[in-house]
């Protein structure tokens, strides 16, 4: 499914739809696209909509934010400083985080050369004409594709 962004309140109204169709169980998002394209501004959105109080930000420097003040716990990882080696050294941690009643992203997953968890969405944000933007996402396992096809129709028809 591939949807188009205008501006930030179709990104801010694409996250409240995402947000309502994940809960409660949460995910496990790999996100996927050119720096400044999109990611943290749809993780913050996110955050907003599961009531989250902290001030969300970028992980770039510290690879993992976490966020507990939420309806679930939401986790940001970013992997773009730590290259393909350096992921291997969180692995376990990518994997614990994909378990449980959470949420978690994972910024520059292409930068991954260990196995991420075989549940998953895939979300590719790319950048359009006149400052739009274009999100797809994939669903790795069946556990997802219900919830992303709900997200698309309800996207699509407001």
């Amino acid at each position: 499914m591939k949807l188009r962004l205008k501006n930030t309140e179709d990104t801010d109204r694409l996250a409240k739809i995402f947000v309502k169709n994940i809960l409660p169980d949460g995910a496990f998002v790999c996100l996927f696209g050119d720096i400044g394209v999109g990611k943290t501004t749809f993780t913050k959105s996110v955050a907003k909509y599961l009531n989250i109080t902290e001030n969300v930000t970028s992980p770039s420097f510290v690879i993992l934010n976490e966020y507990h003040s939420g309806i679930i716990p939401l986790y940001h990882f970013d992997l773009y400083r730590l290259e393909k080696e350096g992921v291997k050294t969180i692995a376990q941690e990518l994997d614990e985080y994909s378990n449980g009643k959470i949420l978690t992203f994972v910024e520059w997953a292409e930068y991954s050369d260990v196995e991420l968890p075989n549940e998953r969405i895939e979300m590719y944000l790319n950048y359009e004409e006149n400052e739009e933007r274009t999100v797809e996402f994939v669903s790795i396992s069946a556990k997802y594709t219900d919830i992303l096809k709900e997200v698309e129709r309800e996207y699509t028809n407001i």
